[in-house]
């Protein structure tokens, strides 16, 4: 029996955990025996236990009863949230791949990208990836920093892309909430762009929910992606939302709507995965470079220097493209990344499965 360590992300935002619901898939592809996946938070301080992060607890736990470890999916590059501690990093002797990770700039009010004032150092950055026998980045962004900093690193991309892949859990919701229209939000303040393209958000939404209405779309909802969002959401008197923490239902939600229009990176991926048509409005790099690394880029829509509304109203008039493009996609640039993919957590596998045979 093989116990792989996963760090990864678990705070408050479900796509963390359609991320690992994804990673899981290809994990157990590669290995194709019997594997416990015992997943850590990165960060303790969304817990009440201080067991979190490459820390001395974890680390001294995986060499013990581990035989490998994955840190990621998810942004921890970017937010600060993977707790490093370098004597513990030194000791840490299983197999350790780095998967999925990000770092993205933000816009600042001059609309230039800059560095987030919680990016983690680059120390820890170059720590990480010269002890990582693998190392996936999700984006052509984080890519090209990482190898600046002079550290070997490939572009991996982001597992949900493929989720279709995996066995589907339909879990049973009411007609009601089987929507012509879902909006999967982002509380403003909760965004990190300027203030007063925070304030636009609200009125944005309101134009948009008109203009779904105009295009023929009835049942409208907002979809939350942390309970974060459910204040901001419920100041819409006009509009219903929903809320889940638990990935199946949340999955059930996505595939039973007619058109996603999102501000979140992992309603969108699924949705082209899924088939759903997917409308993305981005607002940092992190999304901007991962939608330029599917091919994406020109589908999507830069909420800080863009009309909104006016290029939502052009992509669902020429909504039938969407599945010409994806179509032009998936042999190719998809076709590879899954391939850069499984090749390899298929090499990582070899790699722990000989070290302790």
């Amino acid at each position: 029996m093989i116990n792989l360590y996963c760090i990864r992300p678990k705070g408050f935002n479900i796509g963390n955990d359609v991320i690992h619901l994804a990673l899981n898939y290809f994990i157990r592809s590669s290995f194709n025996q019997n594997l416990n996946i015992i997943s850590l938070p990165a960060t303790s301080k969304y817990e009440s236990q201080k067991k979190a992060g490459l820390n001395s607890q974890t680390v001294y736990e995986i060499n013990q009863f581990g035989h490998g470890l994955i840190v990621g999916g998810g942004n921890l590059y970017e937010n600060g949230e993977l707790e490093i501690n370098h004597t513990a990093l030194k000791a840490l002797d299983v197999p350790f791949m780095i998967f999925s990770l990000s770092r993205g700039k933000i816009y600042n009010k001059k609309l230039e990208l800059v560095d987030r004032t919680d990016v983690m150092t680059d120390n820890n950055i170059v720590a990480i990836n010269k002890k990582a026998d693998f190392s996936l980045s999700r984006d052509i962004a984080t890519c090209e920093y990482i190898k600046d900093l002079g550290c070997d690193n490939i572009v991996g991309g982001c597992p949900t892309l493929f989720i279709n892949e995996m066995p589907q859990h339909m879990v049973p919701i009411s007609d009601v909430d089987k929507t012509d229209a879902l909006i999967s939000i982002r509380t403003p303040n909760l965004m990190s762009i300027p203030v007063s393209y925070q304030y636009s958000v609200r009125d944005q939404l309101l134009e948009m929910i008109e203009l779904l209405k105009t295009e023929g779309y009835k049942n409208i909802k907002f979809l939350c992606h942390d309970h974060r969002d459910i204040p901001f959401a419920a100041s819409f008197k006009e509009i219903e939302y929903l809320y889940t923490d638990d990935v199946y239902t949340y999955l059930t939600l996505l595939k039973s709507t007619k058109l996603n229009i999102t501000y979140r990176l992992h309603s969108f991926l699924p949705a082209l995965s899924l088939g759903i048509p997917a409308i993305k409005l981005s607002y940092d790099q992190r999304a901007l470079s991962m939608l330029k690394t599917v091919g994406m880029d020109e589908w999507n829509i830069d909420i800080l220097k863009q009309d909104v509304i006016s290029e939502i109203k052009k992509r669902i008039k020429s909504i039938g493209d969407l599945d010409n493009i994806k179509d032009s996609l998936r042999d190719n640039k998809w076709a590879d990344l899954r391939s850069t993919v499984v090749t390899n957590f298929n090499k990582f596998a070899e790699l722990v499965l000989n070290k302790n045979s």
